[in-house]
Parts: structure tokens; sequence; C-alpha cells
């Protein structure tokens, strides 16, 4: 059986979120820590490969714990993470179910309606050496709270007998995602998300629509989770 569903919604930016771009250069005066940007735009962005390794980290430290162990390296995790995200061990490659794309700034105007002239901001902080007292400022682009980015991700269906046990350990993560962070800074209050208006739909192949039902059942249980 083959089948691919499309998995879309909005992720909305609760606090700061800095997902650092390059900073090989920076010119006096500049940004010491940028943000990820799209080119087309020069607006801030979501890396795919930054929630996809999220959701993996935190299911992984989730799981673990529930069976009284560390986290492993990835190739060790359990078998529901290996179905859903892959494995890249040698003799024993598994391909991931899971697709998640780049995720681009969706309300800039709505942004700039409210009085803001950038979708970022600049945020100055300092550490200080306990023994020395010397002071280290540097500032910090974030995307600012109230940005809301396109979540498009592809589930490729390959045993219909494992889709609704798969959906719910990526709902799983979602849900831990809205309680954790993405991007740096976190411990720091950087990065909080919630997830809205989560749905899917068969976009290739075949399916019992009764089962995208009950898909979008249990995604809608991260938006109510997640709700405020």
């Amino acid at each position: 059986m083959f089948a691919k569903i499309q998995i879309t919604g909005r992720i909305v930016v609760k606090t700061g979120m800095h997902i650092g771009g390059a900073s090989a250069f920076a010119a006096i005066g500049a940004v010491d820590s940028p943000v990820m940007r799209d080119v087309w735009t020069n607006q801030p962005m979501i890396p795919g490969s930054s929630l996809k390794g999220k959701l993996r980290s935190l299911l992984a430290r989730d799981f673990a714990a529930s069976e009284g162990k560390l986290v492993g390296e990835p190739n060790s995790d359990c078998v529901y993470l290996l179905r859903l995200f892959g494995s890249s061990e040698k003799n024993n490659i598994r391909t991931s179910r899971i697709l998640v794309s780049d995720m681009f700034l969706l309300n800039y105007r709505d942004l700039r309606q409210h009085g803001l002239s950038s979708a970022t901001e600049v945020k100055f902080e300092n550490t200080i050496n306990r023994l020395t007292s010397v002071a280290n400022p540097r500032q910090i682009e974030r995307a600012v709270r109230g940005s809301e980015f396109g979540l498009d991700m592809i589930y490729e269906l390959s045993k219909e007998e494992e889709v609704k046990e798969d959906f719910e350990n990526l709902a799983r993560g979602l849900n831990l995602l809205t309680y954790d962070y993405i991007g740096g800074h976190g411990s720091r209050g950087y990065g909080k998300i919630a997830f809205r208006d989560l749905s899917c739909r068969l976009v290739a192949g075949e399916a019992d629509p009764g089962l995208i039902e009950d898909l979008n059942s249990i995604l809608n249980q991260v938006t109510a989770d997640a709700a405020e």
C-alpha cells in the first residue's frame, strides 16, 4: 500500500524565537547572532530540519524515560521512532515516513498593521564573568512574538495498520514541543510556540476516508491540548 497524507497548520510564536543563520562575517555594529532567513523575502523562517530534529529529540527522551533508559544515538531509538523518522544504520537503512518542509512567515502584513517595522527584533544580552566582573555584551536577533509560520508535512503511508500509532506518536511530539521550545536559548525564555488549525488530507494514493477522519481527530487533540 502506498499513499501520501499532507499535514498542514500554523505555528504561532509565543515568545521571541531564534533559529540562527550564517554569521561568518559581521560588520562592526551588526547583530552578533542573526536569524535564519528566506532568501526570497528576507523574512525569518523555520527550517524543516529544526522542527523534525526537535520532535525526534523530545520523543526519544520521552520514550527512553518511560522505559527507564538513557537516550542513545539516533539509530538506537525505539522502533516507533525509527519507522517514523528513519535510520542511517549500515545494512539497516530506513527511510523517514515524515517529510517536513521549511516553514515561511504568513502574517508579515498583520505585524506591520500592529505598528511593527520589522518581523524581527534584536535582544541585547550580557554575560558577566563571575571572577573578573568583565562584561560580554551581545545582540541576538529573534522572530517577534505573534509571528505565524505555515506548517507543511507529508506522511508516507506504507502500512495502514501502523498509521494511527504513527500519528499518535507525532501528536505526542507536537504536544511535548508546546511545553518546550524550538531554536536556541530556550532556557532563557526563547522559542515557545503553539500549533493551530492542524489538519490532514489524502494527496496521493488511496486510503479509507474513515481513516483520514480518525487522523484528523488525533491532530485536533494537539490544538486542544495547547489551547490557552
